[in-house]
This record gives structure tokens, C-alpha cells and sequence, in this order.
């Protein structure tokens, strides 16, 4: 049996989504920047998802960028808006808070400006739920605090921070003029979209990352969304395209998929998926001492965070794989890295227990049987590993 649990770290892209893409490839293949007939009719098809996109997260079709994913989005949102807000500070360091356990694409955004002396940055820590204070980012802000993006779902523990109470507030602060300038809130919104409510308004959000491979949408295409008033400093230039924002010919073949793949969330499923990851939770609790990580009442309803204390998280993910079995120990982003999560050590767990956690995400293949196949095989892969674990102890300590 195949089973694949890592939807966070990307999904299968839904048929449907591929089968009016496939168009854009080949017999619509204009460029959607020519004024020719086969330029309009591939500006129609961005134009077209464009609107989709607008309706879902409630804003005007030019507050949407599309860029290649979430990555570029939050290199772009964090970059641009800082050195924008750099240049009208007679270029003397801006402020951003953001929190310890982000994206990398938001924390080393958040470093490069560091280094070159454009910011300095306010790393909020989570509490041991994974749960960002509100209050903590109010204490954090300054007179020239310019951006603040905390992220919607964390990637690896699955916690849903509270952005609208915090997007309330600093709208609050801006309206009441407590701070020199506007101070603008992004949230990487990417494991957000399928399974919250990423209306901008109710959010109090000025910008949102997206990334279409989390919710069946092709790899390589995502979007930021931010309101018309945000002053931002492109960061990929050359062209006119996106609104003088960012540069580059159109994947229109991307964007078609993109809006089809947001017409596609069905909320009845994202149901279905969080009582099969209650299941899950339920059965896994049949294995002794083990640690569920972040918020489980806070939490996307998708994701299982768990450390197996006495088992290293690699050795679990090797020997679930040989049974066909898809896991994570953390971001894909990081899993070439062999240090602990910088998202469990934020939260306060030791290195150890890091070390022995696995994240299991689901998404619309799974089923029960599944569930019950991997339970079956991973409580001998944990009690097998632990085992080898007390008898390395015991020839070390002879």
C-alpha cells in the first residue's frame, strides 16, 4: 500500500486543474503581454484568475502578483516593502517583527537586511503551544517599526496564530497614529488557503503569500496579495508586467491552474480530512510515551506533529518509506538539514526531542484503511527503534 502523509510539504496536482492547463501549453500559447490575438486570448485567461483569486481572498484584481510560489512571494513582500520604507526613512534602518519559528523565506528575507544594515528585526518567540502572543508584538513596536508578518500556519506544527486579533490591532495603532508611520502586516497565508478563512478584510492583513502545490495547483506558481495604497520596491525587474511590481513573462499556464485549483476547494473535505486526523491522533495514542507537538485545539486540520522519545525522526522516516509510507521531520524546505527544527527549539523543545519528531500532513487521498496500515507498521518501527536505542545506550555507557 502507498500512502502519502506530507500534503504540507506539497500535493498532487487535481485533474482538473491539469486538464485546463493543458491547453496553455500548446494551442493557447500567446504571450500575454502581445497585442496580438494570441497575446489578448492568453491576458484573458490571466485576467479570468485573476478574478478568481480577488473573489476568494476579498480584494481588487490589482492588489494580486502573481509570482513562481510562496517564497518568492515572501521575498518579495518583506524586501520590498522594507527597502521602500528604507528609502523614505533617508535611508536609516527600519523595524520588522516577525516571529522565531516563520518560513525561512521570511526569516533569512528578514537576515539579508540585517546584514546590510536596512532593518533590524524583533524575532517574537511562541509559547510552548506554538502560539504567538498578540501582546508580545504590541510591546515589540517601535516609532520605526515599518512591517510586521507573522505567519498564518506554521508549516511543521500546524498552530493557526491569531492574525485577525493581531491584524485589529495594529490597524487600531495606525488609526490612532500611536507610531511615526503605517505600519504595514503581512501573513504568509501558504499553509492557510485550502482549510482557513483568507478573506484580507477579516483578516486586517495588508499582504498575503500564497503557493498553488499546497492545495493542487502545479509547483512553480503563487501570489502575493497586497492593497493598492502598500508602497513596495520590486525585486525582480526588467518588465512591465504585474503591475510594474514584478517583473517577468507571464506562466500563464500556472495562473490558469492556479485560479482553477481555488475554485476547487471544497470545505466539505477540509471536514472529512480534520475527523481522519482526529482519528489519527486517537490511534496514535496507542503508542507509549510519546509528545504531540503545538496546539492541538488550535491547529489545521490537517496536521500531526508528534516526537517518538527513544527514536530518531530520520531512522522513522526511512523505515516508514520502505513501506511505502510518506512522512516528514519537518519543512521540506529543511530537510536536507540535519539540525533540529528552528520551529520545535522556538517553542522550547530540547535538540532530543526535535530530533525524534515527525510531521505527518494528510490531503484529499486519504482514507481510514491508510490511517490503520501506517499505525500497524509504525508501532513496530518505534518499538524496534527504541529498543536499538536502549542497547546503543547500554554498550556506550559500559
Amino acid at each position: 500500500m502507498k500512502v502519502y502523509l506530507d500534503y504540507a510539504a506539497t500535493s498532487p496536482v487535481k485533474k482538473e486543474v491539469a486538464r485546463v492547463m493543458e491547453l496553455y501549453f500548446s494551442e493557447k500559447f500567446g504571450n500575454a503581454s502581445s497585442i496580438h490575438s494570441f497575446g489578448q486570448e492568453a491576458r484573458t485567461a490571466v485576467d479570468e484568475s485573476r478574478e478568481i483569486l480577488a473573489k476568494f481572498f476579498n480584494c481588487k484584481p490589482q492588489e494580486i502578483i502573481f509570482t513562481s510560489g510562496g517564497s518568492e512571494a515572501d521575498n518579495l513582500v518583506i524586501k520590498g516593502i522594507t527597502i521602500a520604507a528604507w528609502k523614505k526613512n533617508n535611508k536609516k534602518p527600519v523595524h520588522i517583527i516577525t516571529s522565531a519559528f516563520e518560513h525561512p523565506a521570511v526569516l533569512e528575507s528578514c537576515q539579508h537586511l540585517e546584514k546590510n544594515g536596512i532593518a533590524e528585526v524583533s524575532y517574537i518567540k511562541p509559547d510552548k503551544k506554538g502560539i504567538i502572543d498578540p501582546e508580545d508584538i504590541r510591546k515589540a513596536i517601535k516609532d520605526n517599526t515599518a512591517l510586521v508578518s507573522i505567519m498564518y500556519v506554521n508549516n511543521e506544527v500546524g498552530t493557526v496564530q491569531p492574525i485577525r486579533e493581531i491584524g485589529k490591532m495594529i490597524e487600531k495603532m495606525n488609526n490612532e497614529q500611536l507610531t511615526i508611520k503605517k505600519i504595514i502586516f503581512h501573513t504568509d497565508a501558504v499553509q492557510a488557503v485550502e482549510y482557513q478563512n483568507c478573506d484580507i478584510d477579516y483578516l486586517h492583513v495588508d499582504a498575503l503569500s500564497i503557493s498553488g502545490h499546497k492545495f493542487g495547483a502545479p509547483k512553480g506558481i503563487g501570489a502575493l496579495i497586497i492593497r493598492e495604497d502598500v508602497q513596495i520596491e520590486p525585486q525582480i525587474t526588467g518588465g512591465h508586467q504585474e503591475f510594474g511590481k514584478r517583473a517577468g513573462t507571464e506562466n500563464v499556464a500556472g495562473i490558469v491552474g492556479l485560479g482553477k485549483a481555488i475554485e476547487l476547494i471544497n470545505k466539505k473535505e477540509v471536514i472529512r480530512i480534520k475527523q481522519l486526523k482526529d482519528y489519527f491522533i486517537k490511534r496514535l495514542r496507542e503508542i507509549p510515551d510519546i509528545q504531540f507537538n503545538g496546539c492541538l485545539r488550535r491547529r489545521n486540520p490537517n496536521n500531526v506533529n508528534v516526537s517518538f522519545p527513544g527514536a530518531e525522526g530520520e531512522s522513522i522516516l526511512i523505515n516508514l518509506d520502505q513501506l511505502g509510507i510518506a512522512a516528514s521531520t519537518g519543512s521540506a524546505c529543511t530537510s536536507g538539514s540535519l539540525e533540529p527544527s528552528h520551529v520545535l527549539l522556538a517553542m522550547g523543545l530540547s535538540a532530543l526531542s526535535a530530533h525524534s519528531s515527525i510531521r505527518f500532513t494528510l490531503g484529499l487521498s486519504n482514507t481510514k484503511e491508510q490511517i490503520d496500515y501506517v499505525m500497524k507498521n509504525l508501532k513496530k518501527i518505534i518499538a524496534k527503534l527504541r529498543k536499538m536505542s536502549a542497547g546503543i545506550r547500554i554498550v556506550n555507557n559500559q
